[in-house]
């Protein structure tokens, strides 16, 4: 079964993307379409880009880039869960992808976004353009939470309305989709088309 992991890009200390992000994992273990692991950018705790060589090459130096360059490149799919800072997406999941290159490439990528009045979505057209340079592939299909806070319960767990979990499904629908038809791209010796 191909692999998805949700990557919590917010490691700000009272942070909405870890409830939001447990209650994405939920739905994406029941639509059975992956297996799912959490990345959280907190504990990855990544320096700010600290190699010497361009990500391109792989030839890391440090520890935390090689681990880092593993955990990615063993995933198939990814759903970025993520906040909007002054309209753009923040620093930390920037950072965590621009250290890699290659381990991104051909895989599909779904955006669960949050924030106020625009959900988030400010920050993902901005995250878009920097996926498809990476040859990542985003899925049109995705969550976005307005007010996310109106969304917590007193044990701050998210309770999602039906359109976030309609949304859920027909995000994890198209990343199993696009996963697949980008796999061939993926296997090594696959011929590159010009």
């Amino acid at each position: 079964m191909p692999s998805l992991q949700i990557i919590i890009a917010s490691t700000r200390p009272g942070r909405v993307g870890l409830p939001v992000a447990q209650w994405f994992q939920a739905r994406a273990v029941a639509h059975g379409g992956f297996d799912v692991e959490l990345v959280d950018l907190a504990e990855v705790a990544l320096p700010f880009l600290d190699e010497p060589n361009h990500p391109r090459l792989r030839r890391y130096e440090h520890q935390h880039t090689k681990d880092w360059s593993a955990k990615i490149d063993a995933a198939d799919a990814f759903a970025f869960v993520m906040p909007e800072y002054n309209y753009g997406f923040n620093a930390p999941l920037k950072n965590a992808i621009d250290f890699l290159n290659q381990e991104w490439r051909y895989k599909p990528v779904g955006f669960v976004s949050y924030g106020g009045v625009a959900a988030g979505t400010r920050a993902v057209q901005m995250a878009k353009q920097v996926v498809t340079t990476l040859k990542m592939t985003p899925v049109f299909e995705a969550v976005a939470i307005p007010f996310v806070r109106q969304f917590l319960d007193d044990e701050e767990r998210l309770q999602a309305n039906e359109v976030m979990e309609h949304a859920a499904v027909a995000m994890l629908d198209e990343l199993v989709r696009v996963e697949a038809t980008l796999r061939p791209l993926r296997q090594t010796g696959a011929p590159v088309v010009a």
